[in-house]
């Protein structure tokens, strides 16, 4: 009889709704947490994948006595771009474009100002000719394309990711032509062919690291602009675009550390024309991208053509054709006033 009792039943529903919103506010209080951890976990993935899928893009390139030269400027370049191409996709099909843009961008800006930067500051570079004659040009042509065909009407169309991508392979062919010199092979000498079963094993994982990277990646991000009240746009060109620059980073400051000289100025720049064509070329053909927020138009393209333009007078200041320590305090100073700015 007690156990039909009304007021009984209005005790326990008061618990339940207690209890309940207790848990809501303990949830809550979680998410920042939650979004960090999401953010981390698809970075760690994204580097793993990337990692492995570079093993056994060359391990099969190999395979096919495919010439070093050719692996270098096609398969690793794709390979190292792979984080990015696959965040900047997912972004762009959740419906989250200014990820998408945010992260090139911010990536492009984090190669030279943060991984450059801190590169020369451990260590002189010396800077090849090929440089001034084929890769800084070809970048700032890439930059200017990508500026014009964004700026005016605000969308990244899919013939203009075609152009974009016939574009990068016209330059491939330029490079296998004419100016095979201007890549250096980051292959060790000794490379032998993985068996056939680890590389299907190193495929399959990078594969299923670079997805779930960016799932986990997206989402973390996406929830960490909610929580905080931030645009997609900021949460790009900060966070994510930092986070797809550390391999960048890592591999520079381990060569320099070892006084290993395959890591060139080339290099970080051939992954900056790499993540304008391939990266947003790909990802236009497969889903057009709008801008929204405006800030990338009137701010973050901007920095980004400024800090790729200014490179090339500091190879030539005050010694020709190297970057010193003095260069590397000029780009990181220039890059934490451009994070400075951005989150004002």
């Amino acid at each position: 009889m007690f156990e039909d009792c009304p007021f009984r039943t209005f005790c326990l529903r008061g618990q339940f709704f207690l209890k309940n919103q207790n848990l809501g506010i303990y949830l809550r209080r979680l998410e920042p947490m939650q979004n960090s951890l999401f953010i981390v976990l698809g970075l760690l993935l994204l580097i793993a994948g990337g990692h492995w899928l570079l093993k056994a893009a060359v391990a099969l390139s190999l395979r096919l006595s495919i010439p070093k030269i050719i692996i270098g400027m096609t398969v690793v370049s794709f390979a190292t771009s792979a984080p990015e191409l696959i965040v900047s996709i997912k972004a762009a099909l959740d419906g989250f474009p200014d990820l998408a843009l945010g992260n090139v961008i911010g990536s492009n800006i984090a190669n030279l100002g943060l991984v450059l930067g801190i590169t020369v500051l451990l260590g002189r570079i010396d800077v090849n000719k090929s440089f001034y004659t084929t890769n800084w040009p070809v970048m700032m042509l890439a930059s200017f394309l990508f500026f014009g065909f964004l700026y005016f009407d605000h969308e990244l169309q899919q013939h203009e990711g075609v152009i974009m991508v016939v574009c990068l392979f016209a330059f491939l062919v330029y490079l296998l032509r004419f100016q095979k010199t201007a890549v250096v092979d980051e292959l060790p000498e000794d490379d032998v062919p993985l068996p056939l079963y680890k590389t299907v094993l190193f495929l399959g994982l990078g594969g299923l690291g670079l997805w779930g990277g960016s799932e986990l990646l997206i989402k973390g991000a996406v929830g960490m602009a909610t929580e905080f009240g931030v645009s997609d746009r900021i949460i790009g060109v900060t966070i994510i675009s930092i986070g797809t620059s550390i391999p960048e980073l890592a591999a520079s400051v381990i060569a320099v550390i070892k006084k290993e000289k395959a890591i060139s100025l080339g290099n970080l720049i051939g992954s900056n024309i790499f993540n304008l064509l391939a990266v947003l070329g790909i990802t236009a053909i497969i889903t057009p991208i709008h801008v929204i927020d405006k800030e990338l138009l009137s701010s973050d393209i901007f920095w980004m053509l400024g800090i790729s333009f200014l490179v090339l007078p500091l190879v030539f200041i005050p010694k020709g054709l190297r970057l010193g320590w003095r260069d590397g305090v000029v780009l990181l100073s220039v890059y934490v006033l451009f994070i400075y700015f951005t989150l004002q």
